[in-house]
C-alpha cells in the first residue's frame, strides 16, 4: 500500500526480553528471532489478531563459557534455519520447530565473533574481533572455515558484515576504525578496497536489498551514511572518491575471464566511468547510531538517544 508508512509509528505490542537484545531478525511473517546478552536465542511469535507477542521457542544457553553465560552477538535467518554467533567463539545452527541444536561449530573462533550473514544457502560469513572475515560451509564436516580473509597490519576488530544481494561474492564489512571494507570472495585474502567512512566504530552496514548500488552504514560517531554509485556507463564505479570519501584501492583489474559488463560497481576502478558519493542522513552531533534497516525508500535507525529515526524518502 502506498500509504503504508504514513503517520507516526504506533506501538502495537511489547514483551519483556531477558537480557539486552544484541540482534534481531524476522524468520518469517509471524516470527522474530532475538540474540540475547544472556547467551539465549529466542523465537517470538507475533499474533496479528490479538496484537500480542509470545515465546515460540527458546534455546536458553545457546552461547556460554564453562562457568558463565556468553552474549549471543548475532543472528541470521534463512527460514527454517537460524544461525547464531557469540562472544564464546561458537557458531550454532538451529532449525525452527526443532528443539535440539542442528549443528555446533565448537571452537569456530578463539576470539569473539561479532556478526554473521548467509553467503549462500549452505554457506555463512562471520567477522571477529581480530579483523578476520571467515567463510563456513555447513556441508563440510569439522570445525574449520573454508576460507579466511583478513585485514593486513593492525588487527582491527570487525563489527558488521553484509553481502551484495545479487552478486554474492561481493561483501562489505565495517569495524572499530570506522573504515568500510569491500571484499571480493573470489580473489585474494585481503579487502579489495578500503574507504574512510566514520570516525569511530561502524556498527552496521547494509546493501540496499533491491538496488545494491546503494549502501548504508552507521556508527558510534552518530552518523548514518548513504553510499551511492553514480555512473554514465553500464559499468558504474563504486570505488571512486566522491565527496567525503578517501579511497585506498588495492586493485582495479577485472578478474580473469570476467565479463566486463558484469563486473560489479563496487569492484570497478576506472575513474572515467563514474564515482562514489556519500550523504549524511542524520543531523550532526548525534549519539551513537547502533542499528539500521532499509527497504524500498524507507530507512529506519535506532540511536543511543533512545530515539528511532524514520526516513521515508530515501533517494533510491
Amino acid at each position: 500500500m502506498d500509504d503504508e508508512f504514513e503517520g507516526d509509528p504506533q506501538l502495537v505490542c511489547e514483551y519483556k526480553h531477558n537480557g539486552d537484545v544484541l540482534d534481531l531478525q524476522f524468520l518469517d511473517q509471524d516470527r522474530i528471532v532475538t540474540a540475547s546478552s544472556t547467551g539465549a536465542v529466542t523465537i517470538f511469535r507475533h499474533h496479528h489478531n490479538s496484537q500480542t507477542l509470545s515465546v515460540s521457542q527458546l534455546w536458553e544457553r545457546a552461547h556460554h563459557y564453562p562457568c558463565d553465560n556468553a552474549p549471543c552477538t548475532g543472528v541470521v535467518c534463512n527460514s527454517p534455519e537460524i544461525v547464531t554467533v557469540g562472544e564464546d567463539g561458537r557458531i550454532m545452527l538451529f532449525r525452527a520447530d526443532q528443539e535440539g541444536v542442528l549443528r555446533t561449530i565448537e571452537k569456530a573462533d578463539s576470539s569473539a565473533i561479532h556478526a554473521v550473514t548467509f553467503l549462500r544457502t549452505t554457506e555463512i560469513l562471520t567477522v571477529n574481533s581480530i579483523g578476520q572475515l571467515k567463510l563456513w560451509d555447513f556441508r563440510q564436516p569439522g570445525n574449520e572455515p573454508s576460507q579466511i580473509l583478513s585485514l593486513s597490519g593492525d588487527r582491527v576488530p570487525l563489527h558488521c558484515v553484509d553481502r551484495h544481494p545479487n552478486q554474492q561474492h561481493i561483501v562489505a564489512t565495517g569495524g572499530q576504525d570506522g573504515m568500510l571494507c569491500i571484499w571480493d570472495m573470489r580473489q585474494g585474502n585481503m579487502p579489495f578496497s578500503l574507504m574512510e567512512a566514520h570516525t569511530s566504530e561502524m556498527w552496521e552496514v547494509h546493501f540496499h536489498p533491491s538496488n545494491p548500488d546503494h549502501l548504508f552504514s552507521c556508527s558510534e560517531d552518530g552518523s548514518l551514511l548513504h553510499w551511492e554509485s553514480s555512473s554514465n556507463s553500464d559499468t558504474p564505479s563504486f570505488l571512486q572518491g566522491g565527496r567525503n570519501t578517501s579511497i585506498i584501492s588495492r586493485s582495479a583489474i577485472a578478474p580473469a575471464g570476467g565479463n566486463q559488463s558484469l563486473i560489479n560497481a563496487w569492484l570497478t576502478g576506472d575513474s572515467s566511468k563514474g564515482h562514489l558519493e556519500t550523504t549524511h542522513m542524520l543531523p550532526s552531533q548525534m549519539l551513537s547510531v547502533n542499528s539500521l534497516d532499509v527497504l524500498g525508500q524507507c530507512l529506519v535507525c535506532g540511536t543511543d538517544g533512545e530515539a528511532i529515526y524514520v526516513n521515508r524518502h530515501v533517494p533510491i
